[in-house]
């Protein structure tokens, strides 16, 4: 790289909500969903993996997305009044 030059990266970020039933108590909890990504990731396939899951506890939601997507994942929720906030990071 050339002096003064500065190295760019590319950063995607997508924004999804989307409803699951609590297995816990069978509430239909709103996830609200952000992926930042260095590569290009097609609406329709978060669209499709999200209706996918019907019913999953948030933690494990969170995990099965981010296997399925990688990237920095961050997603919050609403469970009988207490936030929940799931971070997954690639390494």
């Amino acid at each position: 790289m050339e002096a003064g030059a500065c190295s760019e990266v590319a950063m995607n970020i997508y924004r999804h909500t989307f409803v699951s039933e609590c297995p816990a108590d069978g509430d239909q909890i709103v996830y609200r969903l952000e992926i930042q990504s260095e590569v290009m990731i097609r609406v329709e396939h978060i669209r499709t993996a999200t209706a996918l899951i019907k019913r999953g506890y948030h933690e494990d939601i969170a995990d099965q997305l981010h296997h399925r997507f990688g990237g920095r994942q961050h997603i919050v929720a609403v469970h009988q009044g207490v936030e929940v906030e799931t971070v997954r990071v690639s390494a």
